[in-house]
């Protein structure tokens, strides 16, 4: 059945769409040998650059890069999380003192790149009068202020996009507005907007990253340490790829724990509703 926004494409279309695909695999896959030749023609998976990487201390050390790159992620996804339902509520709001607040609060932080963000927090608020800001606290700080900005917009548009039913029924059994959007509206946006979310851990996650350039001891901080060990051929490249593998393995974890909790909550609606259903 085809789409009122797109047309099923006809025999010529497909054809020239299976042509058009062969011969866009043809190039990345010619360009990934290219890169992967260049790195071997360079001396980049000889044993040398590669044995610092069978050291029991360096796995160590890894293991703990990892872990200090997942408490960052951890205390900022839930951070985020928080703040931009707050925000989002605050965008909502029919007082005018918290809605301006917040909208401002949403637009800058937003705004504002999240390097700059963990530079501000770690280089600038110490030359203010503010100690004891942390490599840790810096990283986290700045990933809850934008990531729960962007996420206050996701919330928001959720709950916004939901049929006006829903919060009218919430009014005509006596709820006030901030029941409604905390029983009613904000489950079924984040069911809806799930994807969008989960989307925007990932980042989170990935961002964890930028904690090397205000010497975070996280995964791309290490790389580059043992990158810089000129004893063992400086494996700048290697660790890199080292490095990479790691935060695609964190990353689709991270989508298959994602991928379970949104199937559990589609079934979970689905027996809801068949329940409904028999007792009608």
């Amino acid at each position: 059945m085809s789409s009122v926004l797109f047309d099923v494409p006809g025999p010529k279309a497909r054809t020239r769409n299976v042509y058009l695909n062969v011969v866009t695999a043809i190039v990345v896959v010619g360009i990934i040998a290219f890169i992967l030749f260049r790195f071997y023609e360079s001396g980049q998976f000889t044993a040398e650059k590669w044995e610092i990487f069978t050291f029991p201390r360096v796995q160590e050390k890894f293991v703990e890069a990892i872990g200090a790159t997942l408490s960052a992620f951890g205390v900022a996804a839930v951070g985020s999380l928080v703040l931009g339902i707050l925000l989002a509520f605050g965008r909502l709001s029919d007082a005018r003192w918290l809605r301006i607040p917040c909208y401002w609060f949403t637009e800058l932080f937003r705004a504002v790149p999240l390097l700059i963000l963990m530079m501000i927090m770690y280089y600038g608020l110490p030359s203010v009068g503010f100690k004891g800001i942390t490599p840790f606290v810096a990283v986290v700080v700045g990933l809850i202020l934008y990531n729960g900005s962007v996420l206050a917009e996701v919330f928001r548009a959720g709950i916004e996009s939901l049929p006006k039913g829903q919060r009218e029924a919430g009014y005509a059994i006596g709820m006030s507005k901030g029941q409604v959007l905390r029983i009613i509206l904000l489950p079924q946006a984040v069911r809806s907007m799930l994807p969008v979310i989960i989307s925007q851990l990932v980042v989170i996650l990935k961002d964890t990253a930028l904690g090397f350039l205000i010497t975070y001891n996280e995964v791309l901080y290490y790389a580059n340490f043992l990158g810089g060990q000129g004893k063992y051929g400086s494996p700048v490249v290697p660790a890199l790829m080292v490095t990479a593998v790691i935060y695609v393995g964190l990353c689709l974890i991270l989508s298959g724990i994602a991928k379970l909790v949104e199937s559990k909550m589609s079934s979970r609606v689905k027996v809801v509703k068949t329940k409904v259903g028999q007792l009608g």
